[in-house]
């Protein structure tokens, strides 16, 4: 059985992210290092090229790697990672939203609701360059729910080659090609009435057990080889309820934890 490889990268795009750092368990790697004074995009590739070197470490030792931050941006390090392994993965990617804008789309010009695009070869690429990154083929990527999608990104989300289904059941019945699957899983996708601990929630979602179901079959395939989250928001997680919540289900798509 492989063992679990934990990374934890306790930041939010660039910043630290207070409270993160204390799901830190022993053998766990901390991905936190100096960032230079440069632009934002700079500061996060240097960011995720350590992730990248960790994730490649982990595959080198047949380790399975889990890598766990507070966005999104920190996929763009994992599929580094597993590129220079070898290893051209199917991307599924969990989440209420899209992460599907560009700098045509987006409405907020926010930089973490345009990670999936960027690794569709979509929008902003500088990220990708400054790691050597070609993107993946659309053909490759299945996104689940997005419930929460920016009208331009909707239009983006359809006119793209990437599988969406609205509703993360449609994915027991998906029958995935003989390659390695990494699967991301951003935590505002449950149900915010279970997981409210999030910076941008969206109403409705599935539950913990629907997703369960999901996370199991996914496992059955025995075709996962990394897994990356993006966490809850720490500071609005005053009873601990979204963590464990999450974390419970990150169980579900990994090796036993007691191999780390």
């Amino acid at each position: 059985m492989m063992n679990r490889n934990t990374i934890l990268t306790p930041c939010f795009l660039d910043q630290p992210l207070p409270g993160l750092d204390e799901l830190q368990r022993p053998g766990w790697i901390i991905n936190q290092l100096p960032l230079p004074g440069y632009q934002l995009i700079k500061r996060i590739a240097v960011l995720q090229a350590a992730l990248a070197r960790y994730v490649e470490e982990a595959l080198a030792e047949e380790g399975f790697p889990v890598s766990i931050a507070g966005d999104c941006c920190s996929s763009l390090g994992v599929l580094a990672g597993l590129r220079r392994s070898g290893i051209d993965p199917t991307l599924v990617w969990f989440d209420a939203h899209g992460d599907f804008n560009t700098w045509e789309t987006t409405p907020s010009g926010f930089l973490g609701g345009m990670p999936l695009a960027m690794l569709a070869g979509l929008g902003e690429q500088t990220i990708l360059e400054e790691l050597d990154l070609e993107p993946l083929a659309q053909e490759q990527i299945t996104l689940s729910d997005a419930r929460d999608l920016d009208p331009g990104e909707r239009e983006l989300v359809n006119s793209s080659g990437i599988t969406h289904y609205d509703d993360v059941s449609k994915l027991l019945d998906h029958r995935f090609p003989d390659r390695p699957i990494w699967v991301h899983f951003d935590t505002d996708l449950i149900d915010p009435v279970e997981v409210p601990a999030q910076n941008y929630p969206a109403p409705g979602g599935p539950n913990r057990q629907e997703l369960g179901r999901v996370f199991e079959y996914l496992r059955s395939t025995g075709l996962i080889r990394a897994v990356s989250v993006s966490s809850w928001a720490p500071d609005l997680d005053l009873d601990g309820r979204s963590r464990d919540v999450s974390m419970e289900l990150l169980d579900l798509l990994c090796p036993p934890a007691e191999s780390n």
